[in-house]
């Protein structure tokens, strides 16, 4: 996925509110439209690198959103907002070794009444939801975790997930690790203990576990290499 626009490079000041960074480009602070909810424990120190995207719609009164972080010397996409497309562009190009040659990729497609999954793919009549999780946490030089805090949404969608395999689908759950130079995946379950509980639980069940990394600069983020899941 490429960037339809320059990314303009700052230093991080503080965000708040979860929905708003204040960055300083030059000598001029600037407000950033956050797009990420989750708590990005690990990057938020004053003084980081970050790129915004500019902004020029009049309707918008933001006039940047920010879109990568760099926290001890490693590029974090931090616009969960991006994930999906970045995981279909993946699917449509074959970066997923697992998922490749699809004859349909369908997006944001209803299991049930209450939970709808990333992707549903099609695949010689067999039929695979995709759910993505973007992975921002990081606390050793090689190793990507998730969550990065409690999530009860997280594991509302591994039992659905484990739900769609009693219904006859083959079922995937794609770890999206926008941070470079990482080798390793692992649940931070010092973190969500349960989700960690939930994730044993539906990997017996039969649910598809991935972990692959992006290559991320200023102009591009794509999926790069497939990562080793350490169960511990």
């Amino acid at each position: 996925m490429e960037f339809t626009k320059s990314l303009i490079k700052g230093k991080l000041i503080k965000r708040y509110k979860r929905f708003f960074t204040d960055v300083k480009i030059g000598t001029e602070i600037v407000t950033a439209h956050c797009p990420n909810t989750g708590s990005m424990k690990g990057l938020l120190d004053e003084g980081n690198e970050v790129y915004l995207t500019p902004n020029n719609d009049p309707k918008r009164k933001l006039k940047f959103g920010l879109e990568i972080i760099k926290s001890r010397k490693n590029l974090v996409g931090v616009n969960t907002h991006l994930a999906n497309r970045i995981v279909e562009h993946g699917l449509n190009n074959n970066l997923i070794n697992e998922l490749k040659n699809n004859d349909v990729v369908n997006s944001e497609v209803f299991f049930n009444k209450e939970t709808r999954f990333d992707f549903l793919i099609e695949k010689k009549s067999q039929k695979i939801f995709v759910e993505v999780k973007n992975v921002t946490l990081f606390r050793n030089e090689n190793t990507a975790e998730f969550p990065d805090a409690p999530t009860a949404r997280g594991i509302k969608h591994l039992l659905t997930l484990i739900d769609a395999i009693k219904q006859g689908y083959k079922t995937y759950l794609i770890f999206l690790v926008q941070i470079q130079n990482m080798k390793y995946f692992k649940i931070a379950k010092d973190i969500d203990e349960e989700y960690y509980k939930n994730y044993l639980l539906a990997k017996n069940a039969g649910v598809n576990f991935l972990a692959y990394r992006c290559d991320i600069n200023s102009k591009k983020i794509f999926i790069d290499k497939k990562l080793k899941i350490i169960d511990e």
